[in-house]
């Protein structure tokens, strides 16, 4: 039976992405190993049409604050545009593709994520219903999921791509690979920076805390850290911009930063 994984792509890097990443998902599909599913961002492009219709813009703790007309944009940016030109650049590669969002079938179910009402329409994922995926995959087809959720009553909700992918890969009981456009986790030591190829919990709480993980990055730990201990085989965060990148990766190779639940680093005796 082939694993899945669970491949999370942000709005920033989906226009750079080079071919060979869409040919890898390709043959990794036809493969007997991989089944990869997508779920993708689009937050500069939301932004730039809320900007383009003069609807106000607004984070909190990074999240976008999202009102009934946001979240309008939202759902026709994400579960149009952006998720129609994945499948079309799949699509290119020669590959089989199905965009759905996390509505279709009630797949992502939601509870507002800040009782307050401060986020507006934000959704924390309660519920994942993996025969959607399934039955997607069962027809031949790589998944492409825009991260939007069903919640009580019908409302709908806006869902960070990071926490989507992460409660996907946990439901799917897949290995999860979040595609940014950095090598990884990155250090700083004598003036140089280089990726720390691996990392427990308490260690990236502790690069968090020392601002070594910062800003966009966080909520992209968290939710790596939050996925493995939820279920997910494994986790890691890698450069979707170079072209070996995720190949490397379903081959077992060290690329990028891996997650793990306790170090597996050799401790040397003296």
């Amino acid at each position: 039976m082939k694993k899945y994984l669970v491949i999370k792509s942000g709005g920033s890097i989906l226009d750079q992405l080079p071919d060979s990443f869409y040919q890898t998902i390709k043959e990794l599909s036809e493969g007997d190993e991989w089944q990869p599913v997508l779920v993708h961002g689009g937050g500069p492009h939301i932004s730039h049409l809320l900007t383009q219709l003069d609807v106000p813009i607004e984070f909190n703790s990074g999240l976008r604050v999202t009102s009934e007309a946001v979240l309008d944009i939202v759902e026709m940016v994400l579960c149009g545009s952006v998720n129609k030109q994945i499948v079309r650049n799949l699509a290119n590669a020669g590959a089989k593709a199905l965009g759905i969002s996390g509505m279709d079938g009630s797949l992502l179910y939601a509870e507002p994520m800040d009782k307050t009402g401060s986020l507006g329409y934000v959704g924390e994922v309660t519920k994942v219903e993996p025969s959607v995926i399934q039955e997607v995959v069962s027809l031949g087809y790589v998944p492409v999921v825009a991260p939007l959720a069903l919640g009580e009553n019908g409302q709908r909700y806006n869902i960070n791509g990071d926490l989507a992918a992460a409660a996907v890969a946990k439901a799917l009981n897949g290995s999860l690979c979040f595609v940014s456009n950095i090598d990884g986790v990155l250090a700083e030591e004598k003036g140089e920076r280089s990726v720390i190829p691996e990392l427990t919990q308490e260690e990236a709480s502790d690069l968090i805390v020392q601002g070594i993980i910062y800003g966009g990055m966080i909520p992209k730990v968290q939710s790596a850290l939050d996925s493995l201990f939820a279920g997910a085989q494994e986790v890691v965060i890698l450069n979707g911009l170079k072209e070996q990148s995720l190949r490397e990766f379903t081959e077992g190779k060290p690329v990028g930063t891996r997650f793990v639940k306790a170090s597996t680093k050799k401790t040397v005796r003296k």
